[in-house]
């Protein structure tokens, strides 16, 4: 008899949001599923870990299920490091994390906990996918999602990936799509406000706004997919060297 895979499952949004449940029932149908997840949201953290505070990891019993669970004080990154160090008596053989409540396509990967946790997981040479839904509500609708996030997944599975690459797929807010399109990362950013206000002692605060504007008009990217229905899947690496430009930093004279 075939052994069943060994899953690790984290997300950012923190154990009990709807996102991760709907992915642990998923990844119940495929492997053993172990859940090493943020107590609370840990949205926007990035590739932060803690090193001037305890780390806390217990296990609990949220719902049915044949998975064991564990909730963490720590952020994704973290989650994905005890569980490999301490929690786990083997490697996973995938690590999946979400799914996430709103958008981590375009230059969202670079502050994402969700993608950090995957990221992480290929750091320790774990094939890894982050799952996230454009849709920011706690009620968010993710059965649509299901089928191919474990289509996904299978293919991951019995594909492989390449070391250092791990899948940030990304759903539009819809009932059904229109397919599956392997993109690039549009060339978008952030563009920062910050809303000046007086706390009640009359001491100055800020407060992060800002909008989102996309100037890449190519119809091979993930912001492109997404406005047209389609599943975006983009592999990242985590090696951000611009191996393009090493030979014409070779010809400066540093």
């Amino acid at each position: 008899m075939k052994k069943k895979p060994l899953i690790l499952v984290t997300n950012d949004d923190g154990i009990t949001a709807p996102g991760i449940r709907t992915l642990i029932s998923v990844m119940n149908e495929i492997g053993d599923v172990v859940v090493v997840a943020p107590e609370g949201p840990q949205s926007g953290m990035g590739h932060a870990v803690t090193i001037d505070d305890a780390l806390y990891c217990d296990a609990i019993k949220i719902d049915d299920g044949p998975q064991k669970e564990y909730n963490s004080s720590g952020t994704p990154a973290d989650c994905v490091k005890l569980a490999v160090s301490e929690i786990l008596d083997r490697k996973p053989d995938l690590c999946v994390s979400g799914i996430n409540h709103g958008s981590n396509s375009s230059i969202n990967v670079i502050y994402s906990g969700t993608m950090s946790a995957a990221v992480e997981a290929g750091v320790e040479g774990i094939p890894a996918i982050g799952f996230s839904l454009l849709d920011y509500s706690w009620n968010a609708n993710f059965k649509p999602l299901k089928k191919y996030i474990k289509q996904i997944t299978l293919s991951v599975i019995e594909n492989k990936l390449p070391e250092g690459v791990v899948l940030n797929v990304n759903f539009p807010k819809c009932e059904t799509f229109n397919g599956i399109k392997v993109c690039r990362q549009a060339r978008a950013n952030w563009v920062e406000e910050f809303d000046k206000r007086k706390n009640p002692r009359g001491r100055e605060y800020y407060w992060l706004t800002g909008k989102f504007v996309n100037k890449d008009e190519g119809e091979d990217t993930d912001e492109w997919a997404l406005a047209n229905n389609y599943i975006s899947v983009v592999p990242v690496q985590f090696d951000l060297t611009a191996h393009s430009f090493i030979k014409k930093l070779n010809s400066w004279d540093l």
